[in-house]
């Protein structure tokens, strides 16, 4: 059982003196709340953690883009270049070094198939590809193109278990499946089209699981827009149910703005998602999300956010709907632009993070200081959130430029912690040393 010893940092107290605090204290974790708890990239720190509540949501505002943002400049956009030995930042205990340092056009998300080969959706080469096996240094034993498909992102396997017979793909508009046995580094066979025509245009990604008894696909689609309500949005900010087969079942939730990254809970089951929220309410708002998905939930967008809060652009529409938006499990800094999540399985990390959940934040503009870039932890008990997450992966900025943009993570077979970097190119490793 965890315990956590909850923290509102009040009047002048920094980041250093947050940091002291959190130090101090060895029976448990301490947590920044209240306004205290937003934050933004520069501050980040591994180890340091926090607890947004719908209740310390600020007013709308303009956002105001300027201060270090204007002196970074592109570098929060992810132009700039990784500094030579330039290494994200893990708390104490952690090593992290490059598994895959180069040969990568624009990696993102990331899958451990059922025999621990780790498959990578390279979408700016339009490639999936595999990487086996972790050598004493902590590089791959062999790698080698799967499959090609135009902007492929979403990746899983089917069914689940030991033994699938399919990898699942997809890209924008189309989703397919490749005929597959465990050791495949090639596709054996051309693929078969299960969907084709998903909206397309704004968000692009598509992320795809199945449900753990294997009847059901999960698909995301993000929406097209910041906060429009028009036919263009049909469909749209909705996680799909579709069977294995490619039959469209329903909308599984709904009101979710771009729901990149899915995951299935090892033990409950249950459907997570990890979310982009809407833009140019104010650094602070909308908090972007992680949380577990009720089926038939709806989670604001366009017309709410984060309970019964109304967006300005729609205000007084649809009043029958406020009390049925639901409140997300893990608030995140707004702008973080939150990505692929998994579960820790693995054993190399300390036994308070088994199950514990992991999502990468991209990084977005809409800061005035900048925020995400980073790969937090949600600690979890027993499935359940608190609405605490720490952060883990720090350190992709250098010397106020932004080089680092987190989009996968994934637990390799020995238990480290491959994370993808589509700013850097390449994928990073986090070990656990003890030292």
């Amino acid at each position: 059982m965890r315990h956590y010893r909850w923290m509102a940092l009040t009047g002048g107290i920094g980041i250093a003196a947050a940091l002291w605090l959190y130090a101090a204290k060895s029976d448990g974790m301490n947590v920044i709340t209240g306004p205290k708890a937003f934050t933004n990239t520069a501050s980040l720190s591994p180890g340091l953690a926090r607890k947004i509540t719908a209740q310390d949501l600020p007013q709308p505002q303009r956002p105001t883009v300027g201060g270090v943002f204007g002196m970074i400049g592109a570098g929060f956009r992810g132009g700039a270049k990784r500094p030579e030995n330039a290494i994200p930042k893990a708390p104490a205990g952690f090593k992290v070094d490059l598994f895959v340092a180069g040969g990568l056009t624009i990696p993102r998300q990331m899958r451990r198939a059922p025999n621990s080969d780790i498959f990578l959706a390279d979408t700016g080469a339009g490639t999936v590809r595999i990487f086996r096996g972790i050598t004493a240094d902590g590089k791959p034993r062999e790698s080698s193109v799967y499959a090609s498909l135009p902007g492929a992102f979403g990746i899983n396997f089917y069914p689940p278990g030991p033994n699938p017979q399919w990898v699942y793909v997809t890209n924008t508009t189309t989703l397919v499946r490749y005929a597959y046995k465990n050791g495949d580094l090639k596709a054996t066979a051309e693929p078969e089209k299960l969907v084709d025509g998903l909206p397309s245009g704004g968000h692009s990604t598509r992320d795809i699981v199945f449900s753990k008894d294997g009847k059901s696909l999960f698909l995301a689609v993000g929406s097209g827009s910041n906060n429009n309500d028009n036919a263009a949005e049909f469909h749209r900010a909705n996680i799909l149910e579709y069977t294995p087969e490619g039959k469209f079942v329903g909308i599984y939730a709904s009101g979710i703005r771009n729901p990149v990254g899915l995951a299935i809970h090892p033990e409950t089951g249950e459907l997570w998602t990890s979310i982009n929220e809407r833009d140019n309410l104010g650094d602070n708002l909308v908090p972007d999300y992680v949380t577990h998905v009720a089926r038939g939930g709806f989670y604001g967008w366009p017309w709410f956010y984060i309970g019964g809060h109304q967006d300005p652009a729609h205000a007084g529409k649809h009043p029958e709907l406020k009390d049925k938006v639901i409140v997300p499990d893990v608030l995140i800094q707004a702008h973080s632009a939150s990505l692929g999540m998994t579960f820790y399985d693995g054993q190399m990390f300390p036994a308070e993070y088994s199950g514990d959940a992991f999502a990468a934040e991209h990084g977005s503009w809409n800061h005035s200081q900048g925020a995400g870039r980073e790969v937090i932890r949600i600690p979890l008990e027993k499935g359940r959130a608190s609405g605490v997450y720490e952060d883990f992966l720090t350190g992709f900025t250098t010397d106020g430029k932004a080089w680092g943009r987190p989009v996968g993570v994934a637990v390799a077979e020995d238990g480290s912690l491959l994370v993808t970097d589509d700013g850097a190119r390449v994928i990073w490793r986090v070990s656990y040393t003890g030292k």
